[in-house]
């Protein structure tokens, strides 16, 4: 099974690389992206779980209520993505779960946080999707984690994927900086190897961000934009030819019995 999800959040990257954006620009990026994403999972017929900020979804009700009336799954990404306290555990599953009448099962830290699996467990869900199970320098070290989906008790912990050989990631950076002859292969070997496929994505990936004002470096503006989407129809594209299933993330929960 495929497991395509797509963190979506207020854009504020730039701030990391101190560069400028307003807010109102922060939501307004994601939401472009977002739309193209839709448009694309509704061309090729196929499901995804997106993993919302409370912040993004307050500010963006219409198209939270459009993904899921096409099907997909809606996750916890905490409640602001450049801020976390542990009470955002709770508090944001609950505040999806109300603006939107849907359940929340699943969660994923912004930038991969690691966080307590006590409280994740506490906070009531059931999944989560905060490993990415490689070495990024600066980020995180997790080669010592399993690549496939564990329990840490109650809870399904289920690592981004990456490759069978040497751990590359399968991340969004490497969609974006690696051929994507090379990438598919590496998710093939992926789904031949663990039986399935966790990539994940971001809105302003698929909008224009390649801007002075937001000093972003170059390898995480290669092929975004109009590029994005033209490289991530064709990956779906293949995926399908392959006859690889789409799933959410609360399926593949069910359909596993994990």
């Amino acid at each position: 099974m495929v497991l395509l999800s797509f963190d979506i959040e207020e854009f504020d990257m730039p701030l990391e690389y101190q560069g400028k954006i307003p807010f109102e620009k922060q939501i307004s990026v994601s939401q472009t992206g977002l739309v193209r994403i839709l448009d694309l999972l509704k061309k090729h017929q196929v499901k995804a779980t997106f993993f919302s900020t409370v912040v993004f979804a307050e500010h963006s009700r219409g198209l939270i209520e459009r993904l899921l009336q096409e099907g997909h799954e809606l996750a916890s990404h905490t409640w602001f993505h450049s801020e976390f306290q542990e009470k955002h555990l709770k508090e944001s599953r609950e505040r999806l779960e109300e603006l939107f009448s849907t359940e929340i099962t699943g969660l994923r830290m912004p930038r991969m946080m690691p966080v307590s699996k006590n409280a994740v467990e506490d906070a009531g869900y059931s999944y989560n999707s905060s490993v990415n199970p490689t070495y990024l320098p600066g980020r995180y070290n997790n080669l010592k984690v399993s690549r496939t989906c564990f329990k840490e008790g109650k809870v399904t912990q289920i690592p981004a994927s990456v490759s069978p050989n040497f751990r590359i990631p399968l991340f969004w950076l490497s969609f974006h900086n690696f051929p994507l002859a090379f990438y598919r292969k590496l998710a093939a070997d992926v789904l031949k190897k663990d039986g399935y496929l966790n990539v994940y994505f971001h809105p302003w990936e698929f909008a224009e961000i390649r801007d002075e004002a937001f000093r972003l470096p170059g390898f995480t503006v290669k092929n975004t934009g109009k590029e994005m989407v033209e490289r991530f129809d064709a990956f779906i594209s293949w995926l399908k030819r392959k006859n690889y299933a789409f799933g959410t993330f609360q399926e593949f929960q069910k359909q596993t019995g994990s």
